[in-house]
C-alpha cells in the first residue's frame, strides 16, 4: 500500500516537472535575450531563461569581469609582500547561476575534440597546462563574460567559435 502511494507521488512530481519545463520553454521562446543566450554552447533553455530573468539590465556591470565576479567565478586575489597571487574562485554572488554554468562548461569539455574554432583552441590550450576541473571553472568564467557581452551589445554568438567540423 505504501509503495502505491509513493508511486503516485512520484508520478505527480513527474507531471509537475513536465509542466514547469513547458513553462520554461514558453518563457524562453518569448524572450529575445533568452533565445540569443541559448545559442551559446553549454547554455540551454533553463540557464538562458534564468540569466535573462535575473539580469534584466547588463549595463549595471562595467565589464564582463564584473559580471563574472557577481557570479562568484573570478579568482580570489591574495597579496603578500606586494606579490599578487590568484587563489580559488570567490563563490560570492549568485550561486544558482554559477551552479548552472559550471556543468554547462563541463559538457563543453566532453565534446571539445569534436569541435573546431577559436573557443575550442582556447580550451585545448588550457587543458594542456591545467587539470580539467580547473579548466571547467575557467571556462564557466569565460562563458559568463560571453553572456555579458552578448547581453550588452545585442550580438549573437559566433557559431564559428565552437563549430562542428
Amino acid at each position: 500500500m505504501a509503495a502505491k502511494v509513493l508511486g503516485q507521488q512520484i508520478d505527480a512530481l513527474g507531471s509537475a516537472l513536465d509542466d514547469l519545463e513547458r513553462e520554461i520553454a514558453k518563457a524562453h521562446t518569448r524572450s529575445e535575450t533568452s533565445r540569443s543566450l541559448g545559442e551559446i554552447p553549454g547554455i540551454g533553455k533553463l540557464v538562458a531563461s534564468v540569466i535573462a530573468a535575473s539580469v534584466p539590465d547588463p549595463s549595471v556591470f562595467n565589464s564582463g569581469r564584473d559580471f563574472a565576479a557577481w557570479l562568484g567565478l573570478t579568482p580570489r586575489q591574495i597579496s603578500s609582500g606586494g606579490k599578487p597571487t590568484l587563489g580559488t574562485i570567490t563563490k560570492a554572488g549568485n550561486r544558482y547561476i554559477r551552479k548552472l554554468l559550471v556543468p554547462g562548461a563541463t559538457s563543453l569539455l566532453n565534446v571539445v575534440e569534436k569541435r573546431r574554432g577559436g573557443l575550442r583552441d582556447w580550451i585545448v590550450g588550457h587543458l594542456a597546462k591545467k587539470p580539467a576541473r580547473l579548466v571547467t571553472v575557467v571556462l564557466a568564467n569565460k562563458l559568463a563574460r560571453i553572456i555579458w557581452a552578448m547581453m550588452e551589445t545585442g550580438e549573437c554568438f559566433r557559431t564559428e567559435m565552437f563549430a562542428k567540423p
